[in-house]
């Protein structure tokens, strides 16, 4: 059945790559507070960064509670399931960090996903360290086509602009702070620092 690895090797990589989706799941410290599951799944915008080490891009258009829990615990799990060939799911537990767009190694990050998963609307980079690496058989996971992203969410940002989105994250609840109190995104957003 399961599997558990030292590090995220080339078979490993190779599976994640050919992933169209992904899910985040993240949780505050109180016992009462609400844990997070995201899917996420724009083309380009995952890197495995090394064997130990993931990172993926964080687009404006909805709460920001995976960073407010990064920010207060860090605890971060990343899953994959295999949609078609083999029956697998894929974990990696770690520690995660939100990188904002002030950082200085935020643009060197970025240099590390495909130029077209870029645009208006990217908040922050999500940088996971794995401290699990682990699989277990999916045979309960049906089998599903891809056909092709949705272009929605890029088209809205981009007509959005880079000169608006800071106060469309300002106006929208849950992005300041998480729906437990927790801070979350610094507002307002910080201009993207030059390449």
């Amino acid at each position: 059945m399961g599997k558990t690895y030292e590090r995220i090797d080339d078979r490993l990589r190779a599976f994640i790559d050919r992933q169209p989706v992904f899910f985040v799941a993240t949780a505050p410290l109180s016992g009462d507070g609400h844990v997070n599951l995201s899917p996420k799944g724009r083309s380009g915008t995952l890197a495995v960064l090394d064997e130990l080490t993931v990172a993926y891009l964080d687009f404006g258009g909805s709460h920001a509670e995976t960073i407010a829990h990064l920010r207060e615990n860090g605890r971060i799990t990343l899953m994959w399931c295999a949609f078609d060939g083999p029956p697998t799911v894929l974990r990696v537990h770690g520690r995660g960090e939100p990188v904002f767009r002030d950082d200085p190694r935020f643009a060197e990050l970025l240099g590390h996903f495909d130029p077209s998963a870029d645009g208006a609307g990217l908040r922050a980079i999500v940088l996971v360290r794995a401290d699990r690496v682990s699989d277990s058989c999916g045979y309960a996971v049906p089998f599903m086509d891809y056909r092709s992203d949705r272009e929605i969410h890029r088209q809205y940002f981009d007509r959005k602009g880079e000169e608006n989105f800071s106060a469309y994250c300002e106006g929208k609840d849950h992005v300041a702070v998480s729906i437990d109190g927790l801070p979350s995104l610094p507002l307002p957003l910080s201009p993207r620092t030059a390449v």
